[in-house]
């Protein structure tokens, strides 16, 4: 009897783990089921996040008032600022050019960052292309003016450079439809130089230092009009190539 009834039993569980089975096999089919979907659904979301062969993806328009423009647009508004100070009192008082000198450094350190902001952040438009050297140029030409009725700085000096500024403003505005002409490694180096040397005359110094502005401003007239003939050329090579569709 006892043989029997371990017989019966191991038969038992024989036919119980194959009834099992089917069990099993679902399990497992539903599982390799779920897998399978999970497979379909990274693949639709990587062909979400990947073009087609063959297609462009257009890269997110830059707003137009952004950091960099608006520290130009500041730089432009400090302009008239700069030449309150200047002239008040005499035009030679030690506070109020202190005071014109550091506006004029505020606003020259902006021109300096404004850049980089556009070129690391990707923050670069044609507004700022544009805007930018406009914004140079009515800070330099305002110092130059000022300097010269004020009697400490050549009027020729300030003639020359006047004209080639004016001149490349209006070159630049000319060939606009067929492209934005950018500021150069010479025409930075030359506004560079052309700042320091403003800075030295703004200050109320006097012997070495004074002579020492002046030749920086002599260096600096000579740049310019290198400079503006190689902006001449970059202005003749936009005229040739046709205008940019709007």
């Amino acid at each position: 009897m006892t043989v029997q009834s371990d017989d019966m039993k191991g038969w038992g569980e024989a036919l119980g783990s194959r009834g099992d089975a089917p069990g099993a096999r679902a399990e497992n089919a539903r599982a390799r089921v779920e897998k399978v979907k999970a497979r379909a659904e990274n693949l639709t979301a990587r062909s979400n996040l990947v073009p087609p062969q063959g297609t462009t993806v257009e890269p997110a328009a830059v707003p137009l008032l952004n950091i960099a423009n608006i520290l130009t647009i500041l730089r432009i508004l400090i302009v008239p600022i700069f030449l309150l100070a200047l002239f008040a009192g005499t035009g030679h008082d030690t506070g109020w050019r202190v005071l014109a000198a550091a506006l004029f450094g505020l606003a020259a350190i902006t021109d300096r960052i404004d850049g980089q902001l556009a070129r690391k952040y990707g923050l670069v438009t044609d507004f700022g292309k544009l805007l930018d050297p406009i914004a140079d140029k009515a800070l330099i030409g305002a110092a130059l003016v000022g300097l010269s009725v004020l009697g400490d700085l050549a009027w020729w000096i300030t003639v020359v450079i006047g004209v080639r500024e004016i001149g490349i403003t209006l070159l630049r505005l000319a060939v606009v439809r067929r492209g934005v002409i950018p500021a150069g490694r010479g025409g930075k180096l030359k506004t560079l130089v052309q700042s320091v040397a403003i800075a030295v005359l703004l200050l109320p110094l006097s012997g070495a230092f004074a002579t020492a502005g002046l030749w920086l401003m002599y260096v600096a007239a000579v740049l310019t009009v290198v400079t503006g003939l190689d902006y001449v050329v970059q202005a003749a090579r936009l005229w040739t190539t046709p205008p940019k569709r709007r």
